[in-house]
């Protein structure tokens, strides 16, 4: 009779192991393992003609076994300029006392239906990967402004990178642009106080506003100066070939739409 029983328990132990959504043991008791998606997606390639998708991502390590059931699927229907994949494991690194408190890489698969060919790779909705530009097998990851960088110059797209140079806060709008193709001042602002709403509400008005000078560079815009004064001053001092059209009729911008901290000069880039 204990020999059945004790078959059992051990029967049972080895299901749990073999099913990866167990428990796990630590000192203070059993750790539940749970589905996780990885800290960061650091590169892709291709195997057998293009049909292979492999995904190196960062996943729980420690001194133990912290990843079980590591896989990469296709969450949508394959379209015909883009592929959607998300990467999913099963760990308890949620709890500290599971001994998962550091990363290594690991690799996941999926295999297409076709060759991937031009289309995009999308990892769990926001890292971006394409064959355009990269060395085979490899794939390029793209940056925040996508596979397709704009071109440097006078745009509306342009000026989005401009703000991302300079860490704008979010829903920053432009107030105004000054541009020649190779420099660049931009006004821009963005609310403050509490959620506006539809406009009404007392401190809806309220906003903070910076005023930064750019030079174009092959990467794209490159902040060279930040200032609130009017005129030439602020950028002139940083770079005296900053042209003098695009800024002496610059106005001071109101106490009202700079921040309180004194402005920070940006060193120029090399190109």
């Amino acid at each position: 009779m204990l020999c059945a029983v004790a078959a059992v328990l051990l029967l049972g132990a080895c299901g749990t192991q073999v099913a990866g959504r167990g428990t796990s043991q630590s000192p203070t008791g059993p750790i539940p393992w749970t589905i996780g998606e990885p800290s960061e997606v650091t590169g892709a390639r291709l195997a057998d003609g293009g049909r292979t998708l492999l995904l190196d991502a960062q996943v729980p390590s420690g001194a133990h076994a912290c990843v079980r059931e590591l896989k990469a699927v296709l969450t949508d229907p394959v379209q015909e300029d883009l592929v959607r994949v998300q990467i999913s494991f099963y760990s308890p690194a949620g709890d500290r006392s599971s001994g998962c408190t550091k990363e290594r890489s690991a690799t996941a698969r999926v295999r297409l239906p076709a060759p991937l060919g031009s289309r995009k790779v999308v990892v769990d909705n926001y890292v971006q990967f394409t064959a355009d530009g990269a060395r085979p097998p490899a794939l390029r990851l793209c940056g925040k402004l996508g596979c397709t960088p704009p071109a440097t110059g006078c745009t509306a797209a342009s000026y989005d990178q401009a703000l991302m140079a300079v860490d704008a806060p979010e829903h920053t709008y432009r107030d105004s642009e000054e541009c020649d193709g190779k420099w660049l001042v931009l006004d821009f602002s963005w609310r403050t106080g509490p959620a506006c709403g539809d406009g009404s509400a007392p401190g809806c008005s309220s906003r903070l506003g910076d005023r930064w000078f750019f030079r174009a560079r092959k990467s794209g815009w490159v902040p060279i100066a930040e200032g609130v004064a009017g005129g030439c001053r602020d950028v002139q001092r940083r770079e005296p070939d900053f042209p003098a059209s695009l800024c002496k009729g610059l106005a001071p911008l109101s106490p009202s739409l700079h921040p309180s901290f004194p402005p920070v000069s940006a060193s120029p880039s090399p190109s």
